[in-house]
Parts: C-alpha cells; sequence; structure tokens
C-alpha cells in the first residue's frame, strides 16, 4: 500500500544513497577516520528518520484510520502496533 508521506520519504531515502555511494569514494580515496565516521553518522541518522517517518504514517493513517473508520479491530491494531515498535 502506498502512502501519501511514501514520495518524501523515497527523496529521503535516494538522497541517504547518494551520501553513503559519497562515504564510499571517501574511504576508497582514504580518507580520514573521523570524518568518514561523521559522514556515516549523517547517513544513519537520515536512514533512521526516514523509517520513523514510514512507522508513523503507518501508524496514524493505516492503524488510527482503520480503527475509527471500522476496518480494523482495535485488538489487531494493538497487535501490529507491537510488532512496528520494535523498529521505533
Amino acid at each position: 500500500m502506498k502512502h501519501h508521506s511514501h514520495p518524501e520519504i523515497i527523496k529521503r531515502l535516494k538522497r541517504a544513497n547518494g551520501h553513503l555511494a559519497g562515504v564510499i569514494t571517501m574511504m576508497e580515496e582514504g580518507r580520514a577516520c573521523v570524518d568518514l565516521a561523521q559522514q556515516l553518522h549523517a547517513v544513519e541518522a537520515a536512514i533512521s528518520s526516514a523509517k520513523r517517518e514510514l512507522i508513523h504514517d503507518h501508524m496514524e493513517h493505516c492503524l488510527n484510520d482503520g480503527v475509527q473508520q471500522g476496518g480494523l479491530a482495535a485488538s489487531e491494531a494493538l497487535r501490529e502496533f507491537k510488532l512496528l515498535a520494535k523498529y521505533l
């Protein structure tokens, strides 16, 4: 299922992917480890942010709206929320 937030999340992930490619190039060029660690931290933060946005959007639109509109039982929404919680 495609959510309204997916295009923005895809943009974030593509930027992170490009950034990661840059880090790989930096490693191949023998750049300083401190610089590499800093750049890897930025890539990690970008991916973590994209993941968080995806999960929050799913909770709001699939779980919350599903329960409110009657298409999803509260117990099923809670079960799925518990599954998602381990990725936060």
